[in-house]
């Protein structure tokens, strides 16, 4: 039988040091959406279920998140020792720095994502070592999932010696639980997964905020 985790035991990590090819030259994790910073709003959603905040990015982006961040829950910073090698590397250096067992991992492009599903990730990955969401019965969702922090970062630091870079590859090798689509719709709409990559992206999402 699982136990749950406290809420001291859990950290929200936020994967932050992508380069946005796609959204153009500005770094989208600060872009203003519908009037705060699209970090802010991943972090103070994911405020009320953790104890601490993790936010992976590149040395240079700090400035920038320190000030979208102002005046809300304290982050720590988790920089990449190794810039660009993409975002298994990132959770493996978030977590890192992290303090609870169990961290929730989200993108710093997904400014949706609903509160009482991280709390059920959390609730479900209680005694084993990650509990991630599935999509259309194929594509799992290793962006917004919770990990146990140990086992995570050992799977990723050996995927990462094999040369791999597909964010799924750690998950062979760790005991986990899936949440599918029915399950995931008892806590939130599927938008909760809903990421920003290009800025005809970024303005359906003002205008829905708006």
């Amino acid at each position: 039988m699982s136990r749950e985790t406290g809420r001291d035991e859990r950290t929200g990590v936020v994967l932050a040091g992508g380069h946005s090819t796609r959204f153009g030259e500005a770094d989208k994790a600060v872009a203003d959406l519908a009037g705060t910073p699209m970090i802010r709003r991943v972090v103070d959603r994911l405020e009320p279920v953790v104890n601490g905040i993790v936010v992976n990015c590149r040395k240079e982006q700090v400035p920038a998140i320190e000030d979208a961040l102002a005046g809300g829950p304290d982050a720590t910073f988790a920089i990449d020792p190794v810039p660009d090698r993409g975002p298994m590397a990132g959770i493996m250096t978030g977590l890192r720095a992290t303090t609870g067992e169990y961290a929730v991992v989200v993108a710093c492009d997904m400014p949706f994502v609903e509160p009482a599903l991280v709390a059920s990730l959390f609730e479900r990955a209680a005694g084993r070592e990650a509990a991630v969401p599935r999509l259309d019965d194929r594509w799992l969702q290793t962006t917004q999932a919770v990990y146990r922090a140990a086992p995570m970062i050992d799977a990723c630091e050996r995927a990462l010696e094999r040369g791999e870079r597909k964010i799924t590859e750690p998950l062979l090798t760790l005991d986990y639980v899936v949440l599918d689509e029915n399950e995931l719709r008892e806590y939130a709409p599927l938008e909760t997964f809903e990421n920003i990559n290009t800025r005809a992206e970024f303005e359906v999402a003002s205008d829905r905020l708006e």
